[in-house]
This record gives C-alpha cells, structure tokens and sequence, in this order.
C-alpha cells in the first residue's frame, strides 16, 4: 500500500478528534494532511502522529480544493 494525502473537515470537532486519533493507533501511512474547521477553530494547532499541523478554515479552503 502506498501513502494518502489526506484532508480532514471537522477536525476539531469530536468525530474529527475520534478520526485523527484512529489514524494514529492504525499508524495509517499518511504522505500529507491538512485539518479543516471552521472560522473559530482556524489557526489552532493540533498534534498529529507526532506532527503539529494548523488547522485552516474550510470556508477559505473549499475554493482551492
């Protein structure tokens, strides 16, 4: 299996949290992530596997996926 390029919308949400934490414990093989949420939770740092990722705001980022 190769790697993913992974984008995760509501990350900072429960289900988010639940998601980012499964792929921890799976040690999915993940080449790139990028965390989504809203305007809020934009520019909050959050830990990944070891990695610290910020998160950006889905409003600003949909136009450009």
């Amino acid at each position: 299996m190769g790697t993913f390029n992974i984008g995760v919308v509501g990350a900072t949400g429960a289900v988010g949290e639940v998601f980012l934490s499964i792929l921890e414990q799976r040690r999915f093989p993940v080449s790139s992530i990028r965390l989504f949420a809203s305007e809020r939770s934009a520019g909050r740092r959050l830990k990944v596997a070891g990695d610290e990722y910020v998160v950006e705001a889905v409003g600003d980022a949909l136009p450009n996926l």
